[in-house]
């Protein structure tokens, strides 16, 4: 993707279900868990950025005896950080059977964060600690909720004093608050019951991990199957991930026998090790997000990389159409690194061409992963900005050849304006097509993807100028008044951003967006070109989560983000919408 968007965590469970004699007879070293942690991890690193952290847990711990150790990182490398630290503090252990960091059940999660604080205090995991194993509570999770405003107050309302508005601190306090009631009740407490009673009325996407000291454990997806979650179990490991391919490539798997977490579901571990999955959600329909399989997992998952070269094929007539047909003046590339597997499945669809016409194409941007600049001047940075890509010299034909460049999604459009349009004009193309992967992002996003701001939209910036165009101000103002009146307590499934993307052809929106995204200066020709919503269906058929190109959001919180996004726009309110 050209535009860097901050998105998704990455979570990882892991229970060792054998004697820890057993492991160290089969593989030589107490530490095997943590060992197959740290491979998880490492294979899902591409989803966290800004900070790491790992829990491990001793089961029943000798007394005087840590029963757990948490370890964060939120440097610049935190992950490399806290596996340095952490394989330190594991060289130094000299009574494993003591050590937590020889535990039987583990958790991992890697951050990218998407708004609020940052630094060690908001990575995961997040510690509820109590003198009483089995009330101490740690969790982490891939999730995103809309109403941690209701949560708050049920808190309060409980006698509970939050400390932050965190989402994972309030998550952590409401499931913690009924596994106390749970506990007061009864000796033994049903852990299902609580998650059922915790997570019953939350509105958002989530893959929660939790672990109790006591040697209970769960993870939990939410019921419209928004964030991914998937699971294996043999009689050596039950192991929760984030992303299929890195548990296949840490135990040796095929993708068969790892299984999607059940949406609604929890999967529920006893201090035994024992295994089961009980329903705990109120049932919604599917609606897995699209954007992960577009651009978020690593596409070596043999279902992504199918879809992501699906995602290219659909793509060539409209650029058949847009080029003319002449393959002879035409060059066809992409922009790394994403976009890769979908110009792969491009690529075979224009080799596949009657008459085998001959297809030119190579890599013409290069992106410079390590250049900076700290140049303070605003005037001189902008012309530095330019420079974080490079070209492919010797290629293209000045003032003949047609440039055709594929992206896997375009957001807010500025670092195609600001640096890959101008650096591919220096190789002075007759014309130049962008084309992207995935439809226009329309709509914001509020599950997890940092797009919740209007105005950071170009494809919004574009409909703000049609409208303009058509002298349709009156209609902009009228969907802003319904919007506050769905605020105010109005009909809540009801999305008064699409009545106006609804006056605009898709074409006349892509041209629009073409506009706004072509630099001053820029010698070539512009066109860009998106792939329709029918067709990304159709690509991608189990993964209806596609709410930022057409506004239908899966829980009623997202239909009162999206119009929250237009009255903050509309009354100048800078920042996100939840």
């Amino acid at each position: 993707m050209s535009d860097c968007i901050k998105h998704e965590c990455a979570v990882t469970l892991l229970r060792l279900r054998k004697k820890p004699e057993y492991y160290q007879a089969k593989y030589g070293t107490r530490f095997y868990g943590f060992q197959k942690l740290t491979l998880l991890l490492e294979k899902q690193h591409n989803r966290g950025q800004d900070g790491a952290g790992i829990a491990a847990i001793k089961l029943n711990p000798q007394p005087g005896c840590p029963a757990f150790v948490v370890e964060k990182s939120a440097s610049g490398a935190p992950l490399a950080d806290l596996l340095e630290r952490m394989g330190k503090s594991i060289a130094a252990v000299t009574e494993p059977d003591r050590s937590p960091l020889a535990g039987e059940l583990l958790l991992g999660h890697l951050r990218y964060g998407t708004f609020g604080r940052q630094g060690v205090g908001a990575c995961h995991p997040f510690v509820r600690e109590n003198a009483c194993l089995e009330r101490t509570l740690l969790l982490a999770g891939n999730f995103n909720l809309t109403d941690t405003a209701e949560i708050f107050e049920q808190l309060l309302i409980t006698g509970h004093h939050p400390a932050s508005r965190q989402d994972g601190a309030l998550i952590l306090g409401l499931i913690g608050h009924y596994l106390e009631q749970a506990l007061t009740n009864r000796h033994d407490c049903d852990l299902g019951g609580v998650l059922q009673r915790a997570a019953g009325s939350f509105d958002g996407a989530f893959t929660l991990c939790g672990m109790l000291a006591d040697g209970k454990a769960f993870a939990l997806r939410d019921a419209a199957g928004i964030r991914p979650g998937f699971y294996y179990v043999d009689d050596e490991v039950v192991v929760v991930a984030s992303e299929r391919p890195a548990i296949q490539t840490a135990f040796d798997l095929p993708p068969e026998q790892v299984k999607p977490l059940p949406p609604g579901d929890a999967l529920l571990i006893d201090p035994r090790g024992e295994v089961s999955l009980r329903r705990c959600l109120p049932a919604r329909p599917l609606r897995q997000c699209v954007f992960e399989r577009i651009y978020f997992s690593r596409g070596n998952d043999a279902d992504i990389y199918r879809e992501r070269k699906a995602l290219g094929r659909a793509l060539l007539p409209q650029i058949l159409a847009e080029t003319g047909g002449d393959l002879e003046h035409t060059f066809f590339s992409y922009i790394p690194n994403t976009a890769q597997i979908s110009f792969l499945g491009l690529l075979e669809s224009l080799l596949k061409l009657p008459g085998h016409p001959e297809i030119r194409f190579g890599q013409i941007a290069v992106k410079d992963a390590k250049f900076r600049t700290f140049i303070t001047n605003a005037a001189a940075r902008k012309d530095f900005f330019k420079h974080i890509y490079d070209v492919t010299y010797g290629q293209i034909a000045a003032g003949v050849d047609t440039l055709v460049v594929l992206d896997d999604s375009i957001v807010r459009g500025n670092t195609m304006r600001n640096a890959i349009l101008p650096m591919l004009d220096r190789l002075k193309p007759r014309k130049i097509v962008v084309v992207s992967a995935a439809p226009p992002i329309a709509y914001p996003d509020c599950y997890g993807i940092d797009m919740a701001s209007l105005k950071e939209l170009v494809a919004f910036e574009a409909l703000i100028a049609l409208l303009e165009q058509a002298r349709k101000q009156d209609l902009l103002e009228e969907c802003y008044r319904q919007a506050l009146g769905v605020l105010n307590g109005g009909e809540t499934l009801k999305n008064w951003l699409t009545p106006l993307y609804e006056q605009f052809s898709f074409e006349t929106l892509s041209q629009a967006i073409g506009d706004r995204l072509r630099p001053a200066g820029l010698r070539a020709q512009l066109s860009v070109i998106f792939q329709r919503v029918e067709a990304l269906k159709v690509c991608c058929p189990e993964y209806s989560g596609d709410w930022y190109f057409t506004g239908d959001y899966p829980t009623p919180g997202g239909y009162r983000v999206v119009n929250r996004a237009l009255v903050n726009y509309m009354e100048k309110i800078d920042g996100r919408a939840y």
